[in-house]
């Protein structure tokens, strides 16, 4: 059974950074492109940023360039995403996805391209 775990939600003041964890169980993620999303209430989920499956490309949302990024260490089967200098806009649930990718060189963009989910963690930029 394919498991995708996020940690590292919390509360954080405006400012503030953040490093989520994407680690999967029953499935390597080494050949996977990884995307991070954030979803708020009553808005669709969105990627924030994703990367490809060979780590050559990465791709993310314009608000946050600059003050995000996506990395991955496949030994330990994790994809990180590194958050800095965090807004409130940022406040969301965000859930990594991963679909295999092999050989594609563009990182998917869309929620529906994606098979497999966790089940998210909250971010919370708030004073």
């Amino acid at each position: 059974q394919v498991q995708l775990v996020e940690s590292g939600g919390r509360l954080v003041q405006p400012g503030g950074s953040l490093r989520l964890s994407c680690a999967a169980s029953g499935r390597t993620f080494r050949n996977d492109a990884v995307g991070w999303f954030r979803q708020v209430p009553m808005k669709e989920r969105e990627l924030v940023g994703g990367i490809s499956w060979s780590s050559l490309s990465t791709d993310y949302k314009d608000s946050v360039k600059g003050r995000f990024t996506i990395s991955r260490d496949d030994a330990k089967n994790t994809v990180y995403l590194q958050m800095d200098n965090l807004k409130p806009e940022d406040s969301a649930i965000s859930y990594c996805a991963a679909l295999e990718a092999f050989g594609t060189p563009w990182v998917p963009t869309l929620p529906t391209e994606y098979h497999y989910w966790g089940q998210g963690t909250q971010v919370t930029v708030s004073s």
